[in-house]
């Protein structure tokens, strides 16, 4: 969710709008069979381009008309010295003579079945073929072209850091979310720097000369030395090192061909160092070039799709319909859900959570001429820091999908911010526990401009900011979370060392930052429900969060949690209000909070307890009650991170859920020509929220779970055909067939868990 006014939201929107006159043409032609998007046409410009990556390292590859191959390169570690972060570099690839200037014989496939681009081109004995991947298991991106005709190939490596310069442009600012307002120090971005080149290699990387790092903690009244945090920003060093068969360097940014071959291998590596110094880090990529090119092509190009092979038989959701009225609908929403998962994989298994606005895929906009356009492929709107609303959301859908090694980097980053966060707590509050920000660096503080540059009469700890003073509802969520991870994937050393670490100080913090009453009872106030209202007293998501991660924290086998931990847990949840409710139009229904004011932004916070808290639900007690309140809820619009479509299919409306589901999933073309890159709605684009909320809608309309319990089909319309597998507790998955609302086929593994399954059936196409 994003700390500006509702106004201003919709007026980025209607900023960006125009981008829809910037999307090149041609349509795609999808094959879910296949795995494969195929253009006949080239991107043209960045707007055109379609994503690769490892995980790690990013690309965004389009073709101009002139026939040259351009990509951009992205690393999920690359942060700037302004928390920013940003782009390795760009590359282009000429070939002489060009086989895919000539349009008309242009062919282009994006094939996520093996995560590679193919592109050919040319007439009868001049087709060529130029194939582009990022190796799954390495940090290497290869480029192989093959035609029957000798061709001469030029790389340039294209920076626009080349110098050091002060931000001038006010729209500018938003890069460096954070850095701005009243008060605020102009903002510098450094330069890139290029290694003089070597006979056959161009290298090139960003240096951080100076850090935001330390004064922000400074300012936050935070001391890094007694927890000995060292600045992750300082001397961190990225950039590239580029390398080709029977390649020459002719000037420090290109590689020439020595002489015109039929066959072209080109490798970039990329790499990330932290506090190290030019040399050593020239050093350092040197070697691992030398280990990287012993690999043989054949051996990379066999392990990489080994892993993309591995990947697509985790999971699948593949959506039909004989109904002629459905089809289109069906299309859309299978295409949308494994493009989504496509571009999960190729951001999420990085140092870092997936960026929501943007991921690894951020692009320029040169091409647009009003106040959105001219900015480098740098810029995403909301800069650096990490939403944890926002956040999150990629991340509830891989349970399903059995994608838990790209939650990892999530759970990882809150892990490692964790004794930060109890400092926090004992200066700020002077008790026990961990409360993380909503807006948060990834090293874990707020934002500057959201702390407030000028504390002159301002209590340490209270933000600036109103969104998000005491919007501390995401340590809830992350433990839940990861208690979900730990059924799904059972490991006594991940409950340990992970969630009970960050769970049970998220607990410690609630259970002692509000009084209580003469009966026990705490009065959470001050407080806030969400973004929403800034004036709150027992808001519904705190009230909700802690009372479903308290009573799954004392579900856990007793020997992994100790006495007083138990204890201290009941004695929350006996202190807890109830959820708070209203009386609407003679109907009863859950409220945002006991008493709740100052509207100021589009959430439903009372509904945060049909999703992600699953205190109501098909199975469950007033589901009655919990349906009203969604009939009733004030903000109903789509897109986004709105979460409607999740909380329809938690309550068993399987019309509802799949209207916004499919609505969703056909909302691709407002910017760019892939059709998963979503946006932008309220943040940039490509919007990794959109997309993924549509998928956790999807798969908890087709199954859901609770405790042992599975329920199959709980809001899935009779009118879609479907062929799953998907993951749920205790290492268990599920595969099976269902036509017209009826399964067909259902295979468990392991069988044991086939007891605690119960198909709930189709509720049709009605609410």
């Amino acid at each position: 969710m994003n700390t500006r006014s509702i106004t201003s939201l919709f007026v980025i929107a209607v900023c960006l709008t125009p981008f829809l006159t910037a999307r090149s043409s041609g349509q795609d032609e999808f094959s879910a069979d296949t795995k494969t998007l195929v253009w006949h046409s080239p991107g043209l410009n960045s707007l055109g381009s379609v994503p690769l990556g490892n995980g790690d390292i990013g690309v965004n590859v389009w073709v101009e008309r002139g026939g040259d191959v351009l990509f951009y390169v992205a690393k999920s570690d690359a942060w700037d010295e302004n928390g920013r972060l940003v782009k390795l570099g760009r590359i282009r690839i000429s070939l002489s003579p060009s086989p895919f200037a000539d349009s008309q014989a242009y062919r282009q496939e994006l094939n996520v079945g093996e995560g590679c681009v193919v592109i050919s081109g040319g007439h009868g004995a001049g087709q060529a073929t130029l194939r582009l991947w990022v190796d799954a298991n390495n940090p290497v991106i290869v480029t192989e072209v093959e035609s029957p005709l000798p061709l001469n190939a030029r790389l340039t490596l294209e920076l626009w850091r080349t110098q050091r310069r002060e931000n001038m442009r006010p729209e500018e600012i938003e890069s460096a979310y954070g850095l701005h307002g009243d008060g605020a120090l102009p903002v510098v971005f450094e330069s890139d720097s290029i290694v003089p080149h070597a006979a056959d290699q161009l290298t090139w990387f960003h240096r951080n000369p100076r850090s935001v790092w330390k004064d922000n903690l400074t300012l936050q009244a935070l001391d890094p030395e007694p927890l000995r945090l060292e600045d992750p920003l300082l001397h961190r060093t990225f950039g590239g090192l580029i390398w080709g068969e029977n390649f020459s360097a002719i000037s420090d940014t290109v590689l020439h061909t020595r002489d015109a071959q039929k066959k072209l291998h080109i490798s970039i590596l990329a790499r990330t160092s932290l506090n190290t110094t030019s040399t050593d880090w020239t050093a350092r990529i040197q070697k691992e070039q030398s280990i990287q090119s012993a690999i043989s092509l054949a051996l990379r190009r066999t392990a990489h799709r080994a892993w993309w092979k591995e990947f697509w038989e985790r999971s699948s959701i593949l959506v039909s319909s004989t109904d002629s009225a459905a089809a289109p609908a069906t299309s859309a929403v299978t295409r949308g859900y494994m493009l989504q998962r496509f571009i999960n994989a190729c951001g999420g298994r990085g140092a870092l959570p997936i960026k929501f606005n943007g991921s690894l895929f951020t692009v320029d906009t040169y091409d647009r001429k009003d106040k959105t356009g001219g900015f480098d492929a740098d810029y995403r709107l909301w800069g650096g820091p990490y939403w944890f609303q926002n956040t999150r959301l990629p991340y509830w859908s891989m349970l399903h999908s059995g994608d838990f090694d790209m939650m990892k980097p999530l759970f990882a980053m809150y892990l490692n911010v964790l004794p930060l966060r109890k400092q926090a707590a004992r200066n700020y509050y002077g008790h026990e526990g961990a409360f993380f920000p909503e807006t948060m660096n990834f090293w874990g503080t707020y934002t500057q401009a959201n702390y407030g540059w000028d504390r002159t009469g301002m209590p340490d700890g209270l933000t600036i900011n109103r969104y998000i003073r005491y919007y501390w509802t995401a340590g809830l969520e992350l433990s839940l979370m990861m208690l979900d991870y730990a059924e799904f994937q059972p490991r006594e050393s991940f409950v340990r060392d992970t969630l009970l670490p960050v769970a049970s100080n998220v607990l410690a913090f609630f259970d002692r930052h509000w009084p209580r009453d003469s009966a026990g009872i705490i009065r959470f106030e001050p407080a806030q429900a969400l973004e929403t209202y800034h004036t709150a007293v027992n808001p519904a998501p705190d009230v909700a969060g802690i009372r479903a991660v308290a009573e799954r924290l004392l579900a856990l086998p007793r020997h992994l949690t100790s006495d007083n931990q138990r204890k201290e847990w009941s004695r929350l949840l006996a202190s807890l209000p109830p959820l708070p409710m209203r009386v609407v139009e003679g109907d009863t229904l859950l409220a945002p909070a006991r008493e709740f004011e100052t509207l100021a932004n589009i959430e439903n916070p009372e509904l945060y307890a049909v999703f992600p808290f699953r205190l109501y639900g098909i199975g469950r007690p007033d589901l009655g009650l919990a349906r009203r309140t969604y009939e009733h809820r004030l903000h109903k619009m789509n897109g986004g991170w709105q979460q409607h479509g999740v909380h329809a299919a938690y309550l068993g409306l399987a019309g509802e859920a799949a209207r916004l589901v499919a609505e969703n999933f056909a909302r691709w073309d407002t910017l760019c020509r892939f059709p998963a890159f979503w946006g932008p709605n309220y943040d940039w684009t490509p919007d990794q929220d959109h997309g993924s909320v549509s998928m956790i809608a999807l798969q908890r309309m087709l199954m859901q779970y609770e405790g042992d319990e599975i329920l199959l089909l709980p809001a899935w319309p009779a009118e879609w055909d479907v062929d799953f597998r998907l993951h749920a507790p205790r290492n268990t998955v599920l595969q099976g067939t269902v036509r017209k609302g009826k399964v067909e086929r259902l295979d468990v593994f392991p069988e044991s868990r086939r007891k605690d399954i119960r198909v709930v059936g189709s509720p049709g196409s009605g609410r």
